[in-house]
């Protein structure tokens, strides 16, 4: 069987698996924000969010840095363009049988169209 794991993928899409996780991008993704901060907008303690950031950075997808006694989170420098790349190979895979799908639907009516016509 051939192995398709990449486990930077399996790591990214287990840590995007979580509604928290996502909703911390998104935040992220409209400013910095300390952990403190992520932990009060989702309600939620300053562990349980630590362990939700960690997450997030050992895929690569949050940075923290210290300054004083604030850990401050941004997003991290790797993205998602290699979960994007992914999901695009994928549409695009299922596109193309999709529409070899229709074909054979199209085909299977119009032969089903001219049966009828010739009685």
């Amino acid at each position: 069987m051939v192995q398709f794991a990449n486990a930077r993928l399996d790591a990214s899409f287990g840590a995007l698996s979580d509604a928290t996780r996502r909703g911390v991008l998104e935040q992220l993704a409209r400013a910095d924000a300390s952990i403190s901060d992520l932990a009060a907008t989702f309600h939620m303690t300053l562990t349980g969010m630590k362990k939700h950031v960690g997450v997030l950075e050992q895929v690569g997808l949050v940075t923290t840095e210290k300054v004083g006694r604030v850990r401050t989170c941004r997003l991290g420098v790797a993205g998602l363009e290699a979960e994007s790349d992914w999901i695009a190979r994928q549409r695009a895979l299922w596109t193309a049988r999709f529409d070899a799908l229709d074909k054979v639907v199209e085909n299977l009516k119009a032969k089903e169209r001219d049966d009828g016509s010739d009685k």
